[in-house]
């Protein structure tokens, strides 16, 4: 059995438990990618992770409604680790003999593959555990409705599953990283994200005689392009705000001024102030653009999540895992994404980390998150599974 040395423990590689589950595990996730269901419907997913846990001889816990969690080994509690469920409302084209059978909705982003190696890390902790060699306990939380703002993470943490974990990590599925491969980085890995929508009313009439009209269409076009714009000037550049729409409407003929119309979009920032002050602004913003037209505004600004927050001391963990078990070549530093997570909820309640996990077949196409047509590399599973149980020994290592 390959070792190592880390810091007063020697810890074990875990790729003979990982080799020995891959398969099951593949099998696993193509079950799940055929059936994904949507956020807070997660049912049947939540069943089959119960039923795969207790087969492991495993005591799982349900959630409120959908989710599990799981407790892995005995004595104090070294650390958790995160998976979400859910699927996305999106039409699958990839042409697999294992594509999804529920009619517009997919594993477009990759949760079948972070819910299967989690599943393959209790397992494989679960093997370690019975042969003496785990020592601690690792609580794995298979989380719903990632996908649906601001996120099932806010119910785990009502729920208390969060309150005894000392430290937390996760993954997430990147496609521009080749199979073999994952990211890492300090600090923030995600931004922060909202989502609006602005309705805008007025007196509409004939394009012929805008004078006496509320002009909806054109007090639109200024809050598409100014608020943007203002919110750019008002908020430090390096905290990147990125107001961007989505869905404008208004209208049903080109020789009538609408009365009502609206536009809906995101709001991104990479760093928490921002996202505040942002938040802040927006109302204000909105209606001082619109205010010389004479239009009503009405704003739905949804919080969403703010940026997930990687500690150095929960990456080193990661790096040193992935470095004994997949080699330091293997280790790159991913840039910070400009989508949401709501991972970050846990990671401001608790020290923690997410970790980008490589899914392009190597010399293969890149795909993109939320695509309908993506395909990760099942190899990544095996990967995912030795890096997570990895680090899970080195939290365990560094008990007092």
């Amino acid at each position: 059995m390959r070792t190592v040395k880390y810091r007063k423990a020697t810890i074990p590689s875990v790729q003979p438990w990982v080799q020995h589950l891959e398969p099951q595990l593949i099998q696993f996730r193509r079950d799940l990618h055929r059936n994904p269901e949507l956020s807070f419907a997660e049912y049947r997913t939540t069943e089959v992770i119960l039923a795969q846990l207790r087969a492991a001889d495993l005591n799982p816990v349900a959630m409120e409604d959908t989710g599990v969690w799981v407790d892995v080994g005995r004595g104090p509690l070294a650390i958790g680790l995160r998976a979400d469920i859910d699927a996305l409302p999106v039409l699958e084209e990839t042409g697999l003999d294992y594509a999804s059978i529920n009619d517009g909705v997919a594993h477009a982003c990759g949760h079948d593959i972070h819910t299967t190696v989690m599943l393959g890390v209790a397992m494989t902790l679960k093997k370690l555990d019975d042969e003496g060699l785990l020592g601690a306990r690792v609580r794995v939380i298979f989380q719903p409705a990632e996908e649906k703002m601001p996120g099932g993470a806010l119910s785990v943490i009502t729920q208390g599953i969060l309150d005894e974990v000392p430290r937390i990590l996760a993954l997430h599925c990147d496609p521009r990283i080749d199979v073999g491969t994952i990211g890492t980085r300090i600090g923030a890995i995600t931004s922060a994200s909202d989502t609006i929508r602005i309705e805008v009313n007025g007196r509409g009439g004939h394009t012929s005689r805008p004078h006496l009209t509320e002009d909806v269409v054109f007090a639109m076009s200024q809050i598409a392009t100014q608020v943007p714009a203002v919110l750019g000037r008002r908020i430090d550049v390096r905290s990147a705000v990125s107001v961007v729409w989505g869905q404008i409407h208004a209208g049903s003929a080109p020789n009538a001024i609408p009365a009502t119309g609206y536009l809906a979009g995101t709001m991104r920032c990479l760093d928490g102030e921002a996202w505040h002050a942002a938040g802040e602004m927006l109302d204000e913003t909105v209606r001082q653009v619109a205010a010389p037209y004479g239009v009503d505004i009405k704003l739905q600004h949804t919080r969403g999540v703010p940026p997930v927050v990687n500690t150095a001391a929960e990456t080193g963990i990661i790096e040193s895992a992935a470095r004994f078990e997949i080699g330091p070549e293997n280790i790159e530093l991913t840039p910070q994404s400009m989508g949401g997570e709501d991972f970050a909820w846990m990671t401001e309640k608790v020290p923690g980390a997410m970790l980008r996990l490589g899914t392009r077949t190597v010399g293969g196409e890149t795909y993109d998150l939320h695509r309908g047509d993506y395909i990760p590399d099942e190899a990544c599973i095996a990967v995912g599974v030795a890096v997570m149980a990895g680090s899970c020994l080195r939290a365990i290592a560094e008990l007092d």
